[in-house]
């Protein structure tokens, strides 16, 4: 009976193909991937996908296979691989980049609601209690994370049910987009928005600041880190139902969706966006390229339908707000999983000596002490930001460029430990796609070296455009969470030794002497 209703609590393929979704897609990319590249950018997907995501993702599968007994995700999975130092390490650097994006996304998650119900961005008018957007948006940003600390501190059960909310969203969002891509290119006789002239179309952009060799290579980087993401949900494995199957079908599954999803996506946007028409002005950046490309769908449809010039601009307008309805889930859905399992895996599989107090405390499957230290920590600095005035928008742009490369560096951890784990005979191995050491070791070497190329171009591109200052600080952010680790660690290590030592004295009786 026990054993019937711990299985009702674990996540079936399913819901963890979604939480999977939720956390690694990002249906903006497809939209700003268009714009800064055109059709170009599907090659540099596919081989992003190639020599990085699905090699990656198949590598997290056999970890997550061989450590599906482990509850402490990634950190066991190297620890067991390597060594403890070299997994905190990594972990922790991983770790410490995810408090600055919960603050990031806490007062950015505000701009798609917006959208949502007033069909544009207002959030710079919004005001409470006479404070200034700013600083509203940093009050809602500090009331949204605890809402959602406190949700996620009840459980799984809380987590996946807003998860699956949110990569059903996304889901839906990218069925939107290839039904009316379709749609309109079949009321357009099968003539493309975006021409087609020759192959030269998919290897070239026609955005004129995407045609230089080095905006190309920044180009694959922000490819590589489009698939990110996808070792947030190794700390599930005790949590997934028969996980030795369900788990590695789960990421398999979800790797092949995602890199195909990308790619239909891209030129799904061609079919019926023109990129000097639509695009090509002052008035469209990163930040809102989501939302007019998906205005112009909504267009599309409507001139595709007959429809007159006002009802076609009407649909377009619902399209946008629908577009910051799923992005809203879709970000509420990957706040909610990033919030607690990035956390658990680090909290798991570390010793709890090494955490001050009762944070290394596990209740109910959940850090609950460690979720609410997270939590005082993300709106600290959501205070100062907001409240601080330049200096510290100053002091939080660095904080952002110190993660930029933290945040992506413990893949090349995670990808560089792989042979250490196929080599170790003694660790059982009930999944295995790489049948070969060789196989393994140019899987290793493939996929760290892209990652590497990649952490190594976001650090000096900004050199090379004159910004040194960005350069160093990008440099300066994972020597600074190493050193944090690394102190963190040694201070472990004298404790146990400490008590070793007493352990040993009290053995001694004075006789003895």
């Amino acid at each position: 009976m026990t054993s019937n209703v711990n299985d009702a609590k674990k996540l079936a393929l399913i819901p963890l193909i979604l939480m999977i979704f939720t956390s690694v897609f990002g249906f903006t990319n497809i939209p700003r991937s268009f714009y800064l590249m055109g059709y170009g950018a599907i090659p540099w997907y596919i081989l992003s996908g190639i020599t990085f995501f699905i090699p990656y993702a198949f590598m997290m599968a056999e970890y997550g296979s061989a450590f599906k007994e482990e509850k402490g995700g990634i950190y066991s999975w190297m620890e067991k691989s390597v060594n403890p130092k070299y997994a905190f390490i990594g972990t922790f650097m991983w770790y410490a980049s995810y408090i600055i994006w919960m603050v990031n996304v806490s007062s950015s998650i505000w701009i798609p609601l917006s959208n949502a119900l007033f069909g544009k961005d207002t959030t710079s008018t919004w005001n409470l209690f006479g404070l200034k957007s700013t600083q509203t948006l940093g009050l809602l940003g500090v009331i949204w994370v605890i809402t959602v600390t406190y949700v996620a501190s009840k459980g799984l059960k809380s987590i996946s049910k807003v998860s699956s909310v949110g990569g059903t969203a996304v889901a839906l969002l990218n069925i939107v987009l290839l039904l009316g891509g379709i749609f309109v290119l079949i009321a357009n006789g099968g003539k493309v928005a975006q021409p087609i002239i020759s192959a030269h179309s998919f290897t070239t952009s026609p955005n004129p600041a995407y045609q230089s060799t080095i905006a190309m290579f920044a180009f694959l980087v922000f490819a590589i880190f489009a698939y990110g993401g996808l070792e947030v949900v190794g700390g599930l494995v005790d949590q997934t139902e028969k996980p030795e199957k369900n788990f590695p079908k789960g990421l398999l599954i979800s790797a092949l969706l995602i890199s195909i999803g990308y790619s239909i996506g891209i030129f799904m946007v061609g079919t019926f966006t023109n990129w000097k028409e639509v695009l090509g002005t002052q008035n469209v950046n990163m930040a809102n390229v989501a939302y007019v490309v998906m205005q112009n769908l909504g267009y599309k449809i409507g001139q595709g339908l007959g429809l007159n010039e006002a009802t076609s601009l009407t649909i377009g307008a619902w399209f946008a707000r629908y577009v910051g309805l799923s992005m809203f889930l879709a970000l509420s859905g990957a706040f909610f999983t990033l919030s607690y399992a990035p956390l658990k895996q680090i909290i798991e599989g570390t010793p709890a000596e090494l955490w001050p107090g009762k944070m290394g405390k596990i209740e109910g499957d959940i850090p609950k002490n460690a979720m609410w230290v997270q939590c005082a920590i993300a709106v600290v600095i959501i205070i100062l930001v907001s409240f601080g005035g330049e200096a510290a928008a100053k002091f939080f742009a660095k904080l952002i460029l110190m993660t930029n490369v933290a945040m992506t560096l413990p893949y090349v951890f995670l990808s560089g430990a792989f042979y250490s784990f196929k080599k170790n005979k003694q660790i059982q191995k009930p999944f295995a796609i790489f049948k070969t050491d060789s196989s393994a070791l140019i899987a290793t070497i493939i996929v760290t070296a892209t990652v590497a190329f990649a952490n190594f171009f976001t650090i000096i591109q900004p050199a090379i455009n004159g910004d040194t200052n960005s350069t160093i600080w990008m440099i300066v952010g994972p020597l600074f969470f190493s050193i944090v680790a690394l102190l963190m660690y040694r201070r472990y290590e004298n404790r146990k030794e400490a008590a070793k030592g007493k352990a040993i004295q009290t053995k001694i009786r004075p006789g003895h002497r």
